[in-house]
């Protein structure tokens, strides 16, 4: 049985993105389908395009290396952005998982796989992009001086912002908060 692999990549059911220097080589239709954009407007842009700042995307390139660097492989919990369409600049979830093809040169080439969390998770408070990253270490379960370590900030200032999260989610505690970034 021959198989014809870029009709599998075309047709694969989670949004797939090869990269070269963060830039968007090719992806696939549910990757466009995702970020309510078309093949045309993705393809050669910088992941920037997906994120919901600046920000966010230097920081999360910063994180991404040294990870890449010990396993080859990263993934997280996100807030992207929708690029076009109907939903043009909504935030949503979302769970990237990406692998290095060479984990020396982390960002030289790579494939990425995006996962649309909004039907299960959705993001209803205005959070900065700094109180984004800090939510989504939350989730993962990471205590505030293991958040401090991946993000590259002190465990008080992690506090605080985890605070200002708590505080607009209207949670009580930081078991309260994981639960309603789950469940809304």
């Amino acid at each position: 049985m021959d198989i014809d692999y870029r009709l599998a990549f075309d047709l694969a059911p989670i949004g797939l993105v090869v990269s070269r220097e963060r830039q968007i080589v090719d992806c696939n239709r549910h990757l466009c389908e995702m970020f309510g954009a078309a093949r045309e407007q993705l393809v050669g842009q910088s992941f920037r395009v997906l994120y919901p700042s600046a920000d966010e995307y230097e920081r999360t390139g910063e994180r991404i290396t040294p990870i890449m660097n010990a396993k080859g492989l990263y993934a997280d919990d996100r807030i992207m952005r929708r690029v076009d369409g109907r939903f043009k600049g909504e935030p949503f979830w979302c769970h990237v998982t990406g692998r290095a093809f060479d984990r020396t040169a982390p960002h030289a080439a790579g494939i990425w796989s995006f996962e649309d969390l909004s039907a299960r998770r959705s993001v209803h408070a205005s959070l900065t992009p700094r109180e984004r990253e800090i939510a989504a270490q939350v989730m993962q379960g990471l205590t505030a001086k293991e958040i401090g370590r991946v993000l590259g900030i002190s465990h008080r200032t992690v506090e605080i912002y985890r605070a200002r999260v708590m505080r607009k989610y209207g949670a009580g505690s930081t078991a309260e908060l994981v639960h309603r970034l789950v469940t809304r």
